[in-house]
């Protein structure tokens, strides 16, 4: 049973449901090896098959193992004793990232001393996690490919992956894309011959992702290291170049699809998936990407997650959220609104389970220092006083007197550790 309980203010540790009891931890390392098969390519573990279903970030471990997950992935080994040690109580793994320097952050691949320390100390990092028996492969880098020129940081990945095989004989290296193309994949095919499979980060092109490495040349095992909404710069944008985010629900809907079209059907080659982001961050909007509020309250995404990973839907679902509207328009109208005056807001929602719901209504500003690639983005000061909730599913918006873009969020609540989440930009000019 899914909402059943109790969180652990410190560590955010859920304690209660049954199937994330801690496991007793094995002392040594556990072999990871991939075979080839008949057709495509499989992942054992310990001698047994072993498909990935993971989430990427390492908050709320017991929920991913409560909710049929196996696994967690890493984008380094900062706090990775503490990773890895609650991975094995929970009996899940790790696909423990190394920091591999981004040229986007101003590393130079034609310094050769820089590469060779950073060569150096991932050694030690490797001694250090290797034999841990929670370890299920290493990631080597995210996204280097990302606005990058210089091709030798291919060389440098090939290098580290020859060390971790000469230290580490248990698990298989992998190095992570922002996207493919064929371009990048002719250079990972004749530069990084050493890595045993490629993972790949993806959001709106999941769903074509078998094809798209068909087409680019990959005949090799991939894994899917990063999923989830349709990513704010791949979708719809308003006049002003605000991104439109999706609903809860209507993420919800595309992360099932997507997920049954491509991970589920391309078993044969594709090793499993890493759902993005088990836990809360502030990119573009503070909801866009998480599947968790800054509370800990879950979305219907989760839910979702639960029936992908076990097969089973949750015996208390999130809301479920039909629509957002300020002054009677849609968030694809281009809301243009006066300084300093009063707004009509309404959100349709109903729960599934007959839950009796609460509305928390926020205002924003758009940030203005944007990240890239997943860097840190601060997440700009909700402005008080403006939006009055009016009833259910009914606000009043006073808008901002200054001119620019604002975001109004709602949040829908259940009582039982549920949300459903939406916003709608405005942008107010005299």
């Amino acid at each position: 049973m899914k909402r059943v309980i109790a969180i652990c203010c410190c560590c955010g540790l859920l304690n209660a449901t049954a199937q994330a009891q801690p496991s007793p931890r094995p002392t040594a390392a556990i072999k990871t090896e991939l075979r080839k098969t008949s057709n495509g390519f499989q992942l054992y573990r310990d001698g047994e098959i072993y498909f990935v279903r993971g989430a990427g970030g390492s908050g709320y471990p017991a929920r991913i193992a409560a909710y049929g997950g196996n696994s967690i992935r890493t984008w380094g080994s900062h706090g990775a004793d503490k990773i890895l040690d609650t991975a094995a109580k929970y009996g899940l793994t790790v696909l423990l990232g190394l920091d591999v320097a981004r040229e986007r952050h101003g590393f130079n691949y034609d310094d050769t001393a820089a590469v060779r320390k950073q060569l150096d100390k991932l050694r030690q990092e490797v001694i250090k996690y290797k034999d841990h028996p929670a370890l299920l492969a290493w990631g080597i880098g995210n996204e280097l490919n990302l606005q990058y020129k210089n091709t030798k940081v291919w060389d440098a990945v090939n290098e580290i992956s020859k060390m971790i095989h000469e230290l580490d004989p248990n698990h298989p290296t992998t190095t992570v894309l922002a996207g493919v193309n064929k371009n990048v994949v002719d250079l990972l095919k004749t530069k990084t011959t050493d890595i045993d499979l490629l993972s790949v980060n993806t959001y709106g092109g999941l769903a074509g992702l078998p094809r798209t490495l068909r087409e680019s040349g990959w005949e090799g095992a991939y894994m899917v290291t990063e999923w989830g909404p349709t990513g704010h710069w791949e979708g719809l944008e308003t006049e002003w170049k605000s991104p439109i985010e999706e609903t809860s629900s209507e993420k919800a809907a595309v992360y099932k699809s997507r997920y049954e079209y491509s991970v589920e059907r391309d078993r044969a080659k594709c090793l499993g998936s890493y759902v993005f982001l088990w836990g809360q961050k502030q990119e573009r909007t503070p909801t866009w990407y998480g599947l968790f509020t800054e509370q800990g309250e879950e979305s219907e995404v989760i839910d979702v997650m639960q029936y992908l990973w076990s097969g089973k839907w949750p015996a208390n679902k999130a809301p479920h959220l039909y629509s957002l509207q300020l002054d009677n328009k849609k968030s694809t109208d281009n809301i243009y609104v006066k300084p300093g005056t009063s707004y009509s807001a309404f959100a349709v929602a109903a729960d599934p389970d007959k839950d009796k719901l609460s509305w928390r209504w926020e205002v924003m500003p758009e940030p203005t220092q944007l990240s890239e690639g997943g860097d840190f983005e601060a997440r700009p000061k909700p402005i008080p006083g403006l939006a009055a909730a009016a009833g259910d599913g009914k606000a009043t918006l006073k808008t901002p007197v200054k001119e620019g873009a604002y975001r109004l969020f709602v949040y829908v609540t259940d009582g039982n550790n549920n949300v459903a989440t939406a916003n709608i930009p405005f942008f107010v000019k005299p």
